[in-house]
């Protein structure tokens, strides 16, 4: 039996609450145990109903977001936080993947990917919408001459996010420095890694190196 996944939202807006709440709870294994209007109750309301994957608005009353998430690092709980924000600055999400948060999410986009975002993190992976990757992809691959600004979807088995990983490769980046560009952990991308090896059936990264060059997506 599948257990279910507890889920905490905190938003000082009822309507977003109740908007993302309706959306939850179209997935049977989901189930929303509770809400927060202000930043000040949110831990307290979290580990009173043991929840697995709270999802925080940046803004907030009384404490803002990367309090709370500050509380939680302090107080050792361990929840799975996504945050949903109106902000896309890169540097500002930078500081909050650092905290340990593992998803990101802008108000714009909550109602495409949400679903998808909580079943992520609630497995231990990170997740971001496609908006933020791609910009946080951009910003660590700009000014790269032997990028090619057309990234076309040429394998219906890898995800956006495995040609990414393939092109930084290609493009020589180490793991951790891929890591540090795209904010995710070393462990995620050495997951990446593995994946893509499996799908392409390459017996090395010297592999993933020619399918880049060979489909096109790094100039050799």
């Amino acid at each position: 039996m599948t257990k279910n996944v507890r889920i905490h939202l905190a938003d000082d807006h009822q309507i977003i609450i109740h908007g993302i709440q309706t959306l939850l709870n179209t997935v049977p294994n989901f189930e929303v145990v509770g809400s927060s209007l202000t930043g000040t109750t949110v831990f307290e309301d979290v580990t009173k109903n043991k929840v697995d994957v709270l999802v925080l608005d940046i803004s907030m009353p009384g404490k803002d977001g990367i309090e709370v998430v500050k509380e939680f690092a302090e107080k050792g709980y361990p929840c799975k936080v996504i945050i949903l924000s109106s902000y896309d600055d890169l540097k500002l999400i930078k500081e909050i993947m650092d905290l340990g948060v593992t998803g990101y999410l802008t108000k714009q986009c909550a109602g495409d990917s949400i679903i998808e975002a909580v079943h992520a993190v609630s497995k231990g992976e990170e997740y971001f919408c496609e908006t933020i990757r791609e910009k946080i992809f951009n910003n660590a691959t700009k000014n790269n001459p032997k990028l090619k600004t057309y990234k076309p979807n040429i394998n219906p088995l890898l995800t956006e996010r495995e040609i990414e990983i393939i092109i930084l490769i290609a493009l020589e980046y180490s793991g951790k420095e891929i890591s540090e560009q795209l904010f995710i952990s070393t462990n995620t991308v050495e997951t990446h890694r593995k994946n893509i090896m499996k799908k392409l059936k390459a017996k090395n990264t010297i592999g993933i190196v020619k399918y880049a060059m060979n489909n096109h997506l790094v100039i050799s």
